[in-house]
């Protein structure tokens, strides 16, 4: 008999003889194009939740509408209309709105990127507003105040010569019926469609608040974000209260222009109500939440002498 040929450990002689695979079967996993339809990532559905732009929670649309659009994690304020404003500060039903009809006209048929007039237009539609302030009086608990409220959806809040009017009528309406006034203020300034119109209005609302001081009738301000310029440069800043809605930015100028007028750094935090709180120039910061509450406090001290006025008149 012969030998056995041996065997290395681990190693054979010769490499065991593999048969290739067909080349017409197709492979066992193929990958196929992903389906944008077929996903199963759930999306979330438009119109019932926003993410927070403070915090990046999302919430829940109708638990922000319940808490007047201030986010319950982190207090940001979203912006709210103008009707939001009234109906959230007035007792139900209370208020009556003077000069509803007021429009602007295009006297100066300013012309741009686009016509002034097709920009009115397009903010009424949106808006529903005939322009960028509601005025009007209403109940706050158990005081009957003079109120004008304005809306940044319109042209950015911008003071023409309706907004301008508006606010001067409400703050002499107040005038003659010996009530407190309240304007609260959302803007980014005049309205340069109306040129030197909407400048002029700077001087009217001012006097008509002037006037209504001499009487000893209170006017509180209420300042929201963003405040700034020709507002912020009038009846915004003529309060003989003046509170903010926190981190509001309030000014006159933008900030790139103030810095490179000035040429120097500006201090954090600059321009926002919290800054403006520490060194005087605004009273109080208050929450929306709390917003009714807190001018109810205010009227009941402020309107003691209008009370003991009608007594002594009467």
């Amino acid at each position: 008999m012969g030998e056995t040929p041996k065997k290395t450990l681990g190693l054979e002689t010769s490499e065991p003889a593999v048969t290739p695979p067909p080349t017409d079967v197709e492979k066992a996993i193929e990958k196929k194009p992903v389906n944008p339809e077929t996903t199963r990532k759930r999306e979330i559905p438009q119109g019932l939740w926003t993410k927070c732009p403070g915090c990046s929670e999302m919430i829940f649309d109708r638990e922000l509408e319940e808490n007047l659009n201030v986010c319950g994690h982190c207090n940001h304020h979203f912006p709210v209309s103008a009707w939001t404003r009234i109906n959230s500060l007035t007792e139900p039903g209370s208020f009556l709105e003077i000069d509803e009809s007021m429009t602007s006209v295009d006297t100066l048929e300013f012309t741009g990127t686009a016509a002034y007039a097709e920009k009115l237009e397009k903010h009424r539609d949106k808006t529903g507003l005939k322009d960028a302030v509601i005025t009007g009086s209403g109940n706050m608990g158990e005081h009957k105040v003079a109120l004008g409220v304005m809306d940044f959806g319109f042209l950015g809040g911008s003071m023409g010569s309706v907004v301008g009017e508006k606010i001067t009528r409400v703050i002499e309406m107040a005038t003659e019926n010996n009530l407190p006034a309240i304007i609260i203020s959302s803007s980014g300034g005049a309205r340069m469609y109306e040129g030197m119109f909407s400048l002029m209005q700077l001087a009217k609302t001012s006097a008509a608040i002037a006037f209504h001081g001499r009487k000893g009738l209170p006017y509180i301000s209420v300042l929201t974000h963003p405040t700034t310029a020709g507002v912020m440069a009038s009846y915004a800043s003529l309060g003989d209260i003046i509170i903010s809605e926190p981190k509001a930015m309030i000014g006159f100028a933008g900030p790139r222009v103030i810095k490179d007028t000035t040429q120097s750094e500006l201090p954090e935090g600059f321009q926002t109500a919290e800054f403006l709180m520490e060194r005087g120039l605004i009273d109080s910061i208050v929450n929306r939440t709390g917003m009714k509450k807190q001018l109810t406090e205010y009227l009941d001290y402020l309107c003691l002498n209008i009370k003991n006025k009608v007594k002594a008149e009467a």
